[in-house]
């Protein structure tokens, strides 16, 4: 959906280069990226709500 250099936030769903994102996290054989830290803290609260598999295809 946006190319392989780009990911979407799955907490706020803004749109970030995998390059320069603020965090990551691997959860469910995924990366997850995200703008802040954050949004990886609330992911962190609450990982089934966030990784969802339309999340994991982003």
């Amino acid at each position: 959906m946006h190319g392989d250099k780009m990911a979407r936030d799955p907490v706020c769903g803004m749109t970030i280069s995998k390059d320069s994102a603020a965090a990551t996290e691997k959860y469910k054989d995924h990366t997850f990226y995200f703008c802040s830290e954050a949004c990886r803290e609330q992911f962190d609260k609450n990982r089934d709500k966030y990784a969802t598999p339309a999340a994991m295809m982003m």
